[in-house]
């Protein structure tokens, strides 16, 4: 009898701790985490609903990138997505644009973040500044207070003139190209311009989407990745530029009212395990890798490293360089994987 009580009270106990473990702050399991789950790339979830795990980060800077807001700790992202950005960043160059300034991405293990975006919670999104990289490093300081530089009036929600250049079009442009990127978020403003200017190919118009903010930064998303099979898809672009009706409706007074109850907590606010997919509990417990040198994009001056035997090709190699020269060529490389913790 004794027993069987002690039983009970133990399983009490477990689910009390269980319970207790599905309602925590998932905002502040995954922001505590400094480095990416060591497993095989992976997005759960929605884009403002889940997690990522097997992330890789950009370095800090590369021969046509430069990263901002270091602090946060957001350069993270599914291997396609780190891919996609440094191949952006290239093409970008060669269309006249002087180098890419890096937003948030993602926390390395995705999910909710401390402070901000609801989405960028599965390693798909990234954010990438309209201001041009400068021909010079910029010191850890400027990367935390350089603002970007707004490119919308935001009394009448239209592109600033004086501001905008046709070098701007072909960033835009050349980011829409690639098939995996399935939208482009950019203030309602910026899509009005391209509408009233572009010329000549106009089919690349359908991905740029108007939404609230992204005045002075786009937002690239790609789709579900191969390999994945819990990512939950965006729903399919509207056929057409987008240049309707839908885009007037930016125009009028509705989608600028106050909003009628500004004191309610923002979704990542109150968002806890228990709302977040199953697998995203794994993505915690899941081991970090063996140094964050192994699981940064190789760039300019970083060895080939074996994917067969990434830990030998590592020991083997001074490792990753996440601080390289940002003017150097850009050599080619295929999308990097993350590499397992070895055995203990």
């Amino acid at each position: 009898m004794a027993r069987g009580v002690a039983m009970l009270a133990a399983l009490s106990t477990l689910t009390f701790a269980q319970d207790a473990v599905a309602q925590e702050l998932a905002k502040n399991l995954f922001g505590a985490h400094q480095l990416p789950a060591a497993t095989q790339p992976q997005s759960i979830g929605f884009y403002s609903k889940g997690c990522f795990s097997g992330g890789v980060a950009i370095a800090t800077d590369g021969p046509t990138w430069q990263a901002m807001r270091l602090s946060r700790n957001r350069r993270w992202g599914h291997p396609a997505m780190i891919s996609l950005i440094e191949k952006l960043s290239r093409d970008a160059v060669q269309d006249g644009w002087p180098g890419l300034l890096l937003g948030d991405i993602s926390q390395p293990r995705g999910g909710p973040m401390l402070t901000g975006h609801a989405s960028h919670q599965i390693g798909l999104d990234a954010d990438i500044w309209f201001t041009p990289m400068p021909d010079r490093r910029l010191t850890p300081q400027e990367r935390e207070n350089m603002s970007a530089t707004s490119l919308v009036n935001e009394k009448t929600h239209r592109v600033i003139d004086r501001l905008w250049t046709p070098a701007h079009e072909r960033l835009l442009k050349r980011a829409a190209s690639y098939p995996e990127v399935e939208r482009i978020l950019v203030n309602p403003g910026i899509k009005k311009k391209l509408c009233d200017t572009v010329k000549g190919d106009r089919a690349w118009l359908r991905k740029i989407r108007p939404f609230w903010g992204h005045d002075y930064h786009f937002h690239v998303r790609i789709g579900c990745q191969p390999g994945s099979p819990d990512c939950k898809r965006q729903a399919t672009v509207a056929a057409g530029e987008g240049c309707d009706k839908s885009l007037a409706w930016w125009f009028t007074e509705e989608p600028w009212r106050p909003n009628q109850n500004p004191d309610a907590p923002k979704a990542r606010d109150v968002m806890t395990m228990a709302s977040l997919p199953k697998a995203c509990r794994a993505v915690l417990e899941a081991p970090d890798p063996v140094s964050i040198a192994a699981v940064t994009y190789p760039s300019a001056g970083a060895p080939t490293i074996s994917r067969a035997d990434p830990i030998a090709a590592l020991a083997a190699s001074d490792g990753l360089s996440t601080a390289v020269s940002s003017f150097a060529a850009t050599p080619e490389y295929g999308a990097p994987l993350p590499f397992p913790r070895p055995a203990d």
